[in-house]
């Protein structure tokens, strides 16, 4: 007969389980501090990665290099203020202009064409700014179609040259409008007819309800976007060189490659990152302005009268033919005069520099970009936003800077291998290495955007069955967490891929002498001023680049 359990029996059988609950809790416990720890471990490391660029610019400024800066501060800084005050006011105003005012007509009027220009008036993007430069230049120089057909008519050429920074400012700024007009238009639409319907209850015209109320509400956002720009200038190379327009940009390449001294180009790179530090600080100010919001307004466009209708095509096809079409067709004319005589052997290797550059940077920063998001999604605490931001924090840092902060380390490790006798021969310095690390930097964000958005949309109630039906973390993965990050990747790696493509100062800085890419030939063509023949290069960078114009015309423009 079964002997029935006494008190002592179910005291000492509580307390063990009482102790195997408490064993298991602290091994729960012990395992997620050591997965925290790893992980911020990683997402540290990757954040140093990205800053250590950075900090080898600052730090530059322990060596000063006293002759040349002698001769920087007399002839060189202070063209190089001027010209950027001048650059940055002229794409404030022109372009934060031209952008509202399109977006306003496009998201509130209807006009004929309205339907073609809401997404057509974004394909300036796909042209990097350098080729809108060189191609303008061609048309209108002496020699250029322009004048030449003005002078077969009969016509006396009085056209100013515009190889100066009047002509740089109105470039830049026809090719940075569509940051203004994309978020300008997603703040007009996001409002509807509700705004104008609200001002005529009060007694509004069209034109009051615009400057009363319309453009108060969509500030926020007309200036973040006028804030990308502006640091897109403070990061042109390409476009001011075609104008021989020195700002810091150029400043920093002649250093280098001029007076032969890094470190003050360096010192230069450092002087820009103040200035580009204090953009964002705005654009961060304004972004936490902006939200984020939805675009609930009617879709129902408003009648004008028919000379008004008619203004509105004809600003929307001014603006589009400049800034997009004409310089697209004659990027195709030249390229079809030019083919049999420009295109040889040495294409495959631009072609082939160029892919492969973008597409192991592109793979790399999608890698990278999937961990930080990841870590940051687990955890939110002060610190992990710190790391965060501080990897993502390339991307407002002109290419220039960064070619220095990478290669002056890359060139100590290269000289220190020689000291000790690893090499007879610098063997980093000019190689993939050096490219890739300096691209994976200003990229990072660009991948990183678009996995953490698509990756938000993860439930915590979807993670929270995906433990239940798997105890294998990678099989959570392939099952529910890639499915959903699918969309966000291919984004991510489409992007990338195109902004590696189009980047012209890293590659050109860092790369060892005869390894070029597509944006290389175009810089070493329009620097001999053969516009021509820098055409072919250029159109096969505009034709991958109308990719991520594609992407954002889905993403942003579904309300159009």
């Amino acid at each position: 007969m079964t002997k029935a359990p006494t008190t002592k029996d179910n005291t000492v059988d509580q307390h063990h389980a009482v102790s195997d609950i408490t064993e298991i809790a602290t091994v729960n416990k012990d395992h997620a501090f050591k997965k925290r720890l790893l992980s911020k471990s990683v997402l540290g490391l990757i954040s140093l990665f990205m800053l250590i660029p950075i900090l080898i610019v600052l730090l530059s400024w322990t060596q000063p290099v006293a002759d040349i800066w002698e001769h920087m501060t007399d002839y060189v800084l202070p063209q190089v203020l001027k010209n950027t005050a001048i650059l940055l006011i002229m794409v404030t105003v022109i372009a934060g202009s031209i952008g509202t005012l399109l977006a306003w007509v496009t998201s509130m009027y209807r006009f004929p064409g309205q339907r073609f220009f809401a997404w057509a008036l974004m394909l300036p993007l796909a042209m990097p700014a350098y080729v809108l430069a060189f191609v303008t230049v061609g048309i209108v120089d002496f020699s250029g179609p322009l004048q030449t057909a003005l002078r077969d008519m009969g016509i006396s050429t009085g056209i100013p040259s515009v190889r100066n920074v009047w002509g740089a400012g109105l470039i830049l700024s026809l090719a940075f409008y569509p940051y203004v007009y994309l978020l300008a238009r997603q703040a007009f639409l996001s409002q509807g007819r509700r705004a104008i319907e609200a001002g005529q209850m009060l007694g509004l015209n069209r034109s009051q309800v615009l400057f009363r109320l319309a453009l108060p509400q969509a500030l926020p956002w007309i200036i973040g976007g006028l804030l990308l720009a502006s640091m897109e200038t403070l990061a042109d190379f390409g476009a001011v060189s075609v104008f021989n327009v020195d700002t810091f940009t150029t400043a920093i390449y002649k250093a280098w490659f001029g007076f032969f001294s890094l470190t003050t180009a360096a010192q230069l790179a450092a002087l820009l990152i103040g200035v580009v530090f204090i953009v964002v600080l705005f654009e961060q100010y304004w972004q936490a302005r902006r939200g984020n919001p939805e675009a609930q307004g009617s879709k129902r466009r408003l009648e004008t009268s028919t000379p008004a209708k008619l203004a509105m095509t004809l600003l929307c096809t001014t603006v589009f033919l400049i800034a997009f079409l004409v310089p697209f067709l004659q990027l195709i004319y030249w390229t079809a005069m030019n083919f049999r005589q420009d295109f040889d052997a040495r294409y495959i290797d631009f072609v082939t520099n160029s892919l492969m550059i973008a597409s192991m940077t592109t793979l790399l920063i999608a890698f990278l970009a999937i961990i930080v998001a990841w870590i940051k999604r687990q955890y939110t605490d002060k610190s992990t936003k710190i790391m965060t931001t501080l990897a993502n924090l390339g991307y407002v840092v002109p290419g220039t800077v960064l070619a220095v902060g990478v290669f002056i380390p890359i060139a100590w490790l290269d000289n220190q291998m020689i000291a000790i006798g690893l090499t007879s021969q610098q063997v980093l310095s000019g190689s993939v290495i050096v490219m890739l690390l300096a691209l994976s930097t200003r990229f990072m964000t660009v991948s990183f955007q678009p996995i953490d958005r698509q990756l938000q949309r993860l439930t915590v109630n979807q993670e929270a069955a995906a433990k239940l039906l798997s105890d294998s973390a990678l099989q959570r993965w392939r099952q529910v967490v890639l499915p959903v990050l699918k969309p966000g990747m291919l984004t991510a790696l489409l992007m990338g891929f195109v902004e590696v493509m189009k980047e012209m100062p890293i590659t050109l800085m860092t790369r060892r002498q005869g390894w070029d890419t597509l944006a290389v030939r175009v810089f070493e063509m329009t620097s001999e001023g053969m516009w021509g023949r820098a055409a072919l290069p250029s159109l096969l960078i505009v034709l991958v680049g109308l990719l991520p114009v594609w992407i954002l015309l889905r993403q942003s423009d579904k309300n159009g």
